[in-house]
């Protein structure tokens, strides 16, 4: 994980963090799961955010084709989204998001690199909390579980990765 530049127009102060699930380098997306965490802060609020603070974020990962393929892998990627937040004990509203499921085929030079998939989700929130370690932690979570790393609560099934490198 790492700090990168934040953006400047959505808000007064902000902080914004990437991270790659086993990144080969800090400055390209990871094989396993790629995502960014946007922390905006107005110290007099808005209206449209329902507090002082709002988070932004993005996951992503590739997957085996047939997952990809599945029709409730975007509801379980949010889920796992809210579960990972909630299990942390970060306190939110205003919740909004949405899952793309992106299905690719090669042709002519890239035909050998065949098919593929990968799930995004960009997701925002309101934390109700000045402190806020535990929706970093949940996003955090929310990757590694879309790159397929076990879960850190029971009774969560995993995704099966595609872990070979698409030229």
């Amino acid at each position: 994980m790492t700090e990168i530049p934040a953006p400047s127009n959505l808000a007064p102060f902000a902080i914004a963090l990437a991270a790659d699930v086993s990144p080969s380098r800090h400055d390209a997306d990871s094989d396993l799961g790629t995502g960014r965490f946007v922390l905006l802060y107005d110290p007099d609020g808005s209206d449209a955010w329902g507090g002082r603070f709002r988070v932004v974020c993005f996951a992503q990962a590739p997957l085996e084709t047939e997952i990809g393929l599945d029709p409730f892998l975007a509801e379980v990627a949010w889920s796992w989204l809210v579960d990972a937040l909630d299990t942390r004990g970060a306190s939110y509203q205003a919740a909004s998001g949405t899952a793309t499921k992106i299905i690719s085929s090669g042709f002519g030079e890239l035909a050998r690199q065949g098919d593929g998939a990968q799930i995004e989700l960009r997701a925002s929130w309101t934390p109700l909390e000045s402190d806020v370690a535990a929706h970093v932690e949940g996003w955090g979570e929310l990757l590694c579980m879309l790159a397929g790393l076990p879960p850190t609560t029971e009774g969560v099934s995993l995704l099966s990765v595609k872990r070979a490198h698409r030229e």
